[in-house]
């Protein structure tokens, strides 16, 4: 069994974090099984070193311990690149020009999108879309596939999508039960590298879970409908036996919001500073777990 904790360093570790922790090592402690610590510092203009230095100590004051090196998403572009030229050759990959407002004034929105409803319940995954380790919005828009047949070149300055044809993504989550999600319904074809150039993390978690032989993908509640879109990139690249997913509950902060990174009252570094024994930051965070 491997697994992984995958933080974004786009801010400080909170208790929303810890929770993730002690899921991700305890479910290893049960497989004895290990953990790599894997840093999704995709997107080049958010992430920042003094999070990424600030997570690791933070990890290592609380006693969780990764398996190897720490792998960070920055020093892996060769790997991307290369995964993503086989589609490039079986032409499944596309320039698109359109910008985030134009596509969610084009789009089919969370109300009124089939599979993309906003719900989570039972033998469905249609919940809300989001990245692992960033910010989670409460519903996503469902592309087009506006630019499918321009022809618009890849290059630098246009986003790169690659084709999700109609189908179900059947799954089964290890505490939701039975899944399934149809990418081509929920999102359309999907961005794997922005106009800026960064890799999206859709496409580099799929990668690197890929290239890397995770066998188990622990997740809050919030990733639950990205995992039929990475089932079906996988796929193209050429995965052949899929992980075991695992999203468990989110930590709330309100009824209808989860804690974020702006939460200072929750943020690790801050409860260090007000005292906090490691200790008591793992019962805190043991009690949220429920």
């Amino acid at each position: 069994m491997l697994t992984r904790f995958a933080p974004a360093p786009t801010g400080y570790l909170h208790l929303g974090h810890v929770v993730n922790a002690l899921h991700v090592w305890g479910a290893a402690r049960e497989r004895d099984g290990r953990v790599i610590l894997r840093i999704e510092d995709h997107d080049r203009q958010r992430s920042r070193l003094e999070y990424e230095t600030s997570i690791i100590e933070d990890l290592a004051w609380l006693g969780f311990k990764h398996d190897g090196e720490v792998i960070r998403q920055r020093d892996r572009h060769h790997i991307y690149h290369g995964a993503l030229q086989r589609l490039i050759d079986r032409e499944l990959v596309y320039g698109c020009t359109c910008t985030r407002a134009e596509i969610q004034g084009a789009g089919i929105g969370p109300a009124s999108a089939r599979a993309a409803s906003g719900e989570l319940r039972r033998g469905h995954a249609v919940a809300a879309s989001g990245r692992e380790g960033g910010d989670q919005g409460s519903g996503e828009t469902r592309y087009l596939n506006t630019c499918r047949d321009k022809g618009i070149p890849l290059g630098d300055g246009v986003g790169w999508r690659v084709i999700m044809a109609p189908g179900v993504e059947r799954f089964f989550d290890e505490i939701l039960g039975p899944q399934e999600q149809d990418p081509s319904e929920q999102c359309g074809d999907l961005l794997v590298r922005d106009r800026m150039g960064n890799w999206t993390y859709q496409y580099a978690v799929t990668v690197d879970d890929h290239v890397q032989r995770i066998t188990d993908v622990i997740r809050g509640q919030d990733l639950l409908s990205s995992t039929g879109r990475q089932i079906r990139l996988a796929k193209l690249l050429g995965r052949q036996e899929m992980p075991r997913f695992r999203h468990h509950a989110l930590v709330m902060k309100s009824a209808a919001q989860k804690l974020s990174k702006s939460d200072h009252d929750t943020g690790v570094r801050d409860l260090r500073t007000a005292g906090w024994t490691a200790e008591k930051v793992l019962e805190k965070a043991a009690t949220l777990m429920g």
